[in-house]
């Protein structure tokens, strides 16, 4: 079976990052059939694995869980985000970058 291991990043709706602190496993299935209710139109799947999501609190538990269930899995790389640091007397600074513009 398939996994990928990754670090969440921030949801684009909220300014929090709470859910970015642990490591995911989410299992991979690129060969699960898929079907298509005909009265409803829904589409089903015969393998439920793909719902399933493993939190883990650092890379190397879930590291070690893939390989103790004998699966093949992917590590993707975490983007840390750059902080601008930011205040509002730099504005009036004597030594400001950018001139005045009004």
């Amino acid at each position: 079976m398939q996994a990928r291991i990754y670090k969440p990043s921030k949801s684009a709706m909220t300014s929090g990052r709470a859910k970015t602190k642990t490591w995911v496993l989410e299992f991979v299935d690129n060969d699960a059939k898929r079907s298509v209710d005909p009265l409803m139109g829904w589409t089903s799947i015969d393998d439920t694995s793909g719902q399933v999501r493993l939190t883990f609190h650092t890379r190397e538990q879930a590291i070690d869980y893939a390989q103790s269930q004998g699966m093949t899995f992917t590590v993707e790389p975490t983007h840390e985000r750059k902080r601008l640091v930011k205040s509002y007397s730099a504005n009036f600074d004597a030594d400001r970058k950018q001139p005045w513009t009004h």
